[in-house]
């Protein structure tokens, strides 16, 4: 590899604050503020909006979608029926 030509690869804990989650890894993301791990390691901290503890499609509390009640509610709206357009073929 060429010198200088990849940014500094190295250790940082991303924290998850909403589910008081964090993890080390290892990435090119930089941070002024640190934090001491389990290992007794200070570590740069990237604060996380969402991650795997708090997303809702992996911690299984996504929301379910009401399409036919979405549909009956544009039908009420909107008057009409579903026959009405297909009378002519």
């Amino acid at each position: 590899m060429k010198p200088d030509s990849h940014p500094d690869y190295h250790p940082v804990v991303f924290r998850d604050q909403a589910a008081g989650y964090a993890f080390l890894t290892r990435s090119t993301a930089t941070s002024d503020q640190t934090i001491a791990w389990d290992d007794g390691g200070t570590y740069p901290v990237v604060d996380v909006e969402i991650s795997s503890e708090s997303h809702p499609f992996y911690t299984g509390r996504a929301r379910v979608v009401d399409t036919q009640g979405q549909i009956a509610k544009f039908q009420r709206r909107y008057g009409g029926s579903e026959q009405e357009g297909q009378e002519d073929s």
